[in-house]
């Protein structure tokens, strides 16, 4: 079978696949249309997020048989129409869930302890210990929107925190050990916390708005780890000047391509995010809570096993 490798993963997902005999091919470099003309010699090919799936690439595609994609989410992928024309669908949310709690949780503490902001101010000389006294996790209620792999990551690492924690997930019977799934009308009465962990659908765009926030029985603090598009970015900076968002930790933003390699398509940037990157109680990372150099090795294993498991 042969393979193309349209982003660079780790290694050892080249070498591995070789190992088992199949023929591998690079190209990282090409326009889709330059992909699009060689694509029916390949029976699969892997990719992470430099362009969209779409039919017209899959129609191009007549000996396709997997498409494999080294991240968590498939939305870059016309997954019914593949589907529908019988090629296998390869993610690999296992290779990075455990980087995304663990970020999650640092997002959190550094907000709840100012982290960010006490740094800041001792480098240039400031010492301001009461301003910059912080608040503790334990006692809070936590709840997360989305309970698959990320958010039962995310669980799993507060286990160590005397906390309560919630999941809302449009399946159901998925709580565990770890949370309590509940509907998300008692996620809303209830949470100190909200941690989003949901992929990006049509369920989801723009899930974050005015009347959602405004749903919220108390004021809250917002983690979003999963993507930018679920948060409408001016209704959350209305909330953060009324209070009713305490603060605010972003590792994914509603500005990024669709690659996920850069925010804006030129230098205008736009005025809610200009509020976010001065406000003291925002905390934003470009889309790293996956990124680790252990989840790099983790998601090309994950795929590498799971094309074995299919084909071998």
């Amino acid at each position: 079978m042969k393979v193309l490798h349209l982003d660079t993963n780790h290694p050892l997902l080249l070498s591995q696949l070789n190992d088992l005999g199949f023929t591998n091919h690079e190209d990282y470099t090409s326009s889709k249309q330059d992909i699009e003309a060689k694509i029916h010699e390949y029976d699969g090919f892997i990719i992470r997020s430099r362009f969209k799936i779409d039919k017209q690439f899959l129609d191009k595609a007549t000996n396709l048989k997997f498409i494999g994609r080294v991240g968590a989410g498939l939305e870059n992928i016309d997954c019914e129409y593949a589907e529908s024309k019988g090629v296998k669908l390869i993610s690999a949310p296992e290779g990075n869930r455990n980087a995304v709690g663990e970020h999650a949780l640092g997002m959190l503490l550094s907000l709840f302890n100012k982290l960010n902001t006490a740094d800041s101010e001792v480098r240039n000389g400031r010492w301001q210990r009461e301003a910059n006294r912080g608040v503790e996790l334990d006692g809070k209620t936590v709840g997360l929107i989305g309970y698959g792999n990320m958010g039962n990551a995310f669980a799993k690492k507060l286990r160590g925190f005397d906390v309560e924690v919630l999941c809302y997930d449009i399946k159901d019977n998925l709580g565990n050990a770890n949370a309590t799934q509940v509907s998300l009308s008692e996620l809303q009465e209830r949470a100190d916390v909200l941690s989003l962990h949901t992929p990006e659908t049509p369920l989801t765009i723009n899930m974050i708005d005015d009347d959602f926030i405004n749903s919220f029985k108390k004021p809250f603090w917002l983690i979003n780890t999963a993507r930018g598009k679920s948060v409408v970015t001016k209704d959350l900076v209305k909330a953060l000047k009324s209070g009713k968002i305490l603060g605010a930790g972003l590792d994914v933003l509603e500005y990024e391509k669709s690659s996920f390699e850069d925010m804006f398509s030129d230098n205008q940037l736009p005025e809610a995010f200009q509020y976010l990157i001065k406000a003291p109680n925002v905390l934003l990372t470009p889309h790293v809570a996956g990124w680790t150099i252990e989840s790099k090795i983790k998601l090309a294993q994950t795929i590498v096993d799971k094309i074995k498991a299919i084909f071998l």
